[in-house]
């Protein structure tokens, strides 16, 4: 009878611990669950050649890593598309010792953040209705394949027609000048934005490369273009739900502005 006893206390024990622990388990799902706070869809280029240079252009690796950080810190999860899908080629200067820090560093060294850089969404693949914010990252490679893109401009729309965020840095602005609101007037018209600036292009030696100009493309929408007095410091413009960076020095700096904005809009 004794040891009967010590049996059913031993068993009773070991169900509360297994009960206890499936609470526990259930409690961790739903916090982690609670902790998101929505998705946000980024763009990246997939355009790699210069029409001169040997060397090759894509996208700038900070301009994706500092905003990726801060989003994923906040509680974002991030979906990643380019304008064919698929791989998303890396600007080589961008790879350079000066430009790539620590966050930078681990990335590149994580084989699953570089999988998802060669398997990227196709825009056919995305439900805008899923994101609460859209951000561009830059490269000089976006200024060939972001503003003619049909897909991502009625993606961008459809984000900030049901009240989100489109956000953009560097040259990746040049994807918000196709968007229109529903009357077809340019979206960034009046409004006040910022972007890779011309005085950049020229210090950069890259100004006879690029089809056309960053800076006089926002103006020729009516933009209201403002940029910092010295080149290559960062410098972000939050016109409403729409925040643009001017370089890649912005990068950090738009990643807050835009999780600051979305606090207001959850």
């Amino acid at each position: 009878m004794f040891k009967a006893w010590n049996f059913n206390n031993w068993l009773i024990n070991i169900l509360m611990l297994i009960l206890a622990s499936n609470t526990v388990y259930a409690a961790d799902i739903a916090k982690q669950q609670s902790e998101i706070k929505g998705k946000i869809l980024v763009v990246m280029t997939n355009h790699s050649a210069y029409p001169t240079r040997s060397d090759h252009t894509g996208l700038w690796l900070t301009e994706l890593t500092h905003f990726y950080d801060v989003a994923q810190t906040a509680g974002y999860k991030m979906d990643f598309v380019s304008p064919q899908g698929g791989a998303v080629p890396l600007d080589e200067r961008s790879l350079k010792s000066i430009y790539v820090d620590q966050s930078a560093k681990k990335h590149l060294a994580d084989p699953q953040f570089m999988q998802r850089l060669s398997n990227t969404l196709a825009p056919n693949a995305i439900d805008p209705s899923r994101y609460k914010a859209i951000y561009y990252t830059g490269g000089h490679g976006t200024m060939w394949d972001f503003p003619n893109n049909q897909s991502l401009k009625q993606i961008s729309e459809k984000i900030y027609q049901q009240g989100g965020v489109v956000s953009a840095v560097c040259h990746g602005v040049g994807g918000l000048l196709p968007l229109q609101t529903p009357t077809g007037k340019a979206l960034i018209a009046g409004r006040n934005v910022t972007g890779f600036a011309n005085i950049e292009e020229t210090l950069s030696g890259i100004k006879s490369q690029v089809p056309f100009s960053l800076q006089d493309g926002l103006v020729a929408r009516g933009a209201k273009y403002k940029r910092s007095f010295l080149p290559f410091t960062s410098y972000v413009i939050a016109d409403d739900r729409i925040i643009t960076g001017q370089n890649p020095q912005s990068s950090k700096e738009i990643a807050v502005a835009v999780v600051e904005r979305l606090k207001t809009l959850n």
